[in-house]
């Protein structure tokens, strides 16, 4: 049996969105490697590196976003326990490991 998923107009134009900033950081990245085959200056290399970098966590921001929107979505308006679990969840995995002098919250 299959599920019946209706898209808005919004889903649609919010997945254009972060497809047309990932096809940017592809592209990017298609340019760093022309730059390492031509051996471009490294400092040239390093701040594209860095540029498509900011541009992916952009990319990634989006992305966190519309996750979290759908993670809300309750129908009785109120999000359930598990709900906020996974959110919780998602930020540590997405914010990375934790550098020394951050606090640790423990369970």
């Amino acid at each position: 049996m299959y599920k019946v998923v209706t898209v808005t107009e919004q889903q649609l134009a919010d997945r254009e969105e972060i497809l047309a900033r990932l096809r940017r950081v592809e592209g990017q990245i298609r340019g760093i490697q022309r730059m390492i085959v031509d051996e471009r200056d490294c400092e040239a290399i390093v701040t594209q590196l860095l540029a498509a970098r900011a541009a992916l966590d952009r990319a990634s921001m989006v992305i966190l976003t519309h996750h979290l929107q759908q993670c809300l979505a309750d129908p009785s308006g109120r999000p359930g326990q598990r709900q906020l679990e996974r959110i919780i969840e998602f930020f540590v995995k997405f914010a990375g490991p934790v550098s020394e002098g951050q606090p640790v919250i423990e369970e």
